[in-house]
């Protein structure tokens, strides 16, 4: 197998045929085959194998020592999901010579095992006779889990919407029909409880949107200055102002702190999310740290670090590395399992990094650390 190269200092670049292009061989170029991530099987002219690297071996469980010098089909027997035989069904050698590739499909090897297999056919000059058949193996694990992750999303968001849209449909319609036979009262409860729900169902349309944005890299962040301490305090006010008792909370703030840019709104996501999850799962006092840090991203000093933290039961120690993944609610159901899921994404989109561990009073600590990230023209 080999690549061809070619372009002239100014000159606008053109396609030439294979024959007509200097070969450059991969080992020129220091690749090795096996450095590839993805399988690759390799035959010649006559449909013997010459190439079947580590990572075709892995996926297919096939030895290359076994697979070198044979046929491609019986190599690499592979069949379609009708359980007819792939190489016979396609005819590499002797089909259409227009063709110049196989698009991805899922194919079998014998056993039932799944592989994503596309091909190329290299010729020396259009509609010439296949000089090699380039075949790419890749598995179908990482695709299942995709597969599997957008179901149990669909899922959990069809169970957490119906809820709310039961609530508002079932209200709703009652008010319509009987508004006369309800007192102000009555009307209001029912209104209230519309509300609330109506609210319920866009918190969890944001989270998708975030997760969506999160998933494609697509998530803006709009840094301005952000005053870490006061964004914690006016979460803290509205939980008293809400009923809940001054003393649960303590917030400690070393001075001073550098001057952080960052999203002011996502910021406060992700404090919302922290201090919650403190709050409801938690026990105790809910302790806030702000202190200053070293950046977690290269090229800068300065970082800002918070820390939450309650004197709870904490999470136990093998759930820890699944904290940040999607739908994880820990010991105790309820919500969709995908705020700290968001959390991770926004404070990596900044720059940072989150950890979880087990707070000195016993409980969870959540410890995020964003750069300051200040703008060029104010260094």
């Amino acid at each position: 197998m080999s690549i061809g190269t070619s372009s002239a200092p100014g000159a606008r670049r053109t396609r030439r045929p294979l024959a007509s292009r200097p070969p450059v061989e991969c080992a020129e170029l220091g690749v090795d085959s096996d450095d590839l991530p993805d399988g690759l099987v390799v035959a010649d002219e006559h449909g013997h194998v010459i190439c079947f690297n580590a990572a075709a071996e892995r996926i297919t469980a096939i030895p290359a020592a076994e697979a070198l010098g044979r046929r491609l089909e019986k190599a690499l027997p592979l069949e379609d999901l009708e359980g007819r035989r792939w190489w016979q069904l396609t005819d590499p050698y002797g089909g259409l010579a227009i063709r110049v590739r196989q698009p991805e499909r899922n194919l079998l090897l014998p056993g039932g095992r799944e592989v994503l297999v596309s091909a190329r056919y290299l010729r020396a000059e259009p509609t010439g006779p296949v000089r090699r058949v380039v075949v790419s193996l890749r598995d179908t694990e990482a695709r299942r889990r995709t597969e599997r992750s957008h179901a149990e999303l669909i899922a959990t968001v069809a169970h957490e919407l119906r809820s709310p849209l039961t609530s508002v449909k079932g209200f709703t319609a009652t008010l319509l029909a009987k508004w006369e036979r309800f007192t102000d009262d009555q009307k209001r409860l029912m209104l209230e409880t519309v509300d609330a729900d109506a609210d319920r169902v866009t918190r969890l349309i944001a989270e998708l949107l975030d997760i969506s944005r999160i998933d494609s890299g697509r998530l803006e962040v709009r840094r301005q200055p952000v005053d870490i301490g006061a964004a914690v305090g006016r979460h803290i006010q509205a939980y008293v102002a809400a009923g809940l008792g001054a003393d649960r909370f303590l917030l400690r703030v070393e001075q001073p702190l550098p001057t952080l840019w960052a999203d002011p709104d996502k910021v406060d996501q992700v404090l919302s999310n922290l201090i919650e999850n403190a709050v409801r799962h938690g026990e105790g006092t809910v302790t806030i740290d702000i202190t200053p840090s070293a950046s977690p991203r290269e090229g800068e000093d300065a970082g800002t670090s918070v820390t939450v933290s309650d004197e709870g039961t904490g999470i136990p120690e093998e759930s820890m590395n699944r904290v940040f993944t999607r739908f994880w609610r820990g010991s105790r159901r309820g919500g969709t399992g995908l705020g700290l899921y968001i959390v991770k994404g926004i404070v990596e989109a900044h720059g940072g990094t989150i950890t979880v561990g087990r707070a000195t009073g016993g409980g969870a600590e959540f410890r995020f650390t964003l750069p300051v990230s200040a703008p060029a023209y104010l260094a």
